[in-house]
């Protein structure tokens, strides 16, 4: 029996269901204790930068929280929706207390909150936000996020739909548009491992998507030049030379096969026999 699809969502709200998880209603601010909060298990991002953190506590020192987190009660305290980069600032800065939004949210709720949040209010890691953003389509189209990746290239190709409008709809207020981040973003988490993990250690996309054309055996090498401050012409000039020699050391293996194979030899007409021993004596003494 095939399980019914979920219904699809044409709204941010209708993602996060009715009112009050709405997060386009006002909201009630408290303070809570550092120490009554925890992280949530939803939390998008997934790397937290100390020197970030350190800058971040430093303005909280001199203006406090700005922006209040975003709560959910749970047994024994109270769980970050969005805000515990906000959360470990605050403690680093030495505050007691933070200021906090609390909301009655599930699970699918808490999650897809803590999604919008982060990327509407905060820079995310790029493979955080590709994550993110994946996850919001998946849910606004009803779709495993495992099937989503595939639909959103499907649906570049194909004549505008009701997809494509839920999608609008979606990334309007993220500040870029479905097609832009499916074409120029999305391709990123099909990339080898290494790519990704130093993209999501700051490596700048137009640095990685030169590094990812290179053969993955030099990719480590060539993530070491960025890091050092090679420049996106210096990587392309050595991705280039490293193809010119793959594609020389590709011909001279073929070279060498066929020169061991009695049945090559054996197959040649006299005159191509006779080009090849005169080819051969011409080689160096070093490769006879």
């Amino acid at each position: 029996m095939t399980r019914p699809r979920p219904t699809r969502q044409r709204t941010v709200a209708g993602l996060l269901g009715e009112a009050p998880t709405d997060l386009s209603l006002p909201d009630t601010v408290t303070v809570l204790a550092v120490d009554q909060l925890r992280p949530g298990a939803g939390q998008p991002r997934r790397s937290f930068g100390e020197a970030g953190l350190a800058s971040l506590a430093t303005s909280i020192r001199e203006q406090g929280v700005l922006q209040p987190l975003l709560v959910r009660p749970v047994p024994g305290g109270h769980e970050i929706v969005a805000g515990e980069r906000r959360w470990r600032a605050a403690q680093l800065a030495g505050l007691s207390e933070v200021p906090v939004v609390v909301r009655a949210l599930d699970d699918r709720q808490a999650r897809l909150a803590a999604l919008l949040e982060n990327l509407q209010r905060e820079n995310l890691n790029l493979i955080d936000e590709v994550d993110a953003k994946l996850e919001l389509a998946a849910a606004a189209l009803g779709l495993p996020r495992s099937e989503a990746r595939s639909r959103l290239i499907r649906l570049t190709k194909e004549e505008p739909g009701e997809d494509a409008a839920i999608l609008e709809a979606l990334f309007g207020p993220l500040g870029e548009s479905w097609t832009s981040f499916t074409k120029n973003k999305l391709r990123i988490l099909g990339w080898p491992d290494l790519v990704v993990e130093a993209l999501r250690g700051g490596l700048a996309l137009t640095l990685a998507s030169v590094i990812v054309s290179a053969p993955e055996d030099h990719h480590a090498r060539l993530i070491g030049l960025a890091q050092q401050g090679v420049s996106r012409s210096g990587l392309q000039a050595e991705v280039q030379r490293v193809e010119q020699q793959t594609r020389e050391l590709g011909t001279a293996v073929t070279v060498a096969r066929k020169l061991s194979s009695r049945r090559f030899l054996s197959g040649l007409k006299p005159d191509e026999r006779r080009a090849v021993d005169q080819w051969l004596a011409k080689m160096p003494d070093v490769l006879k």
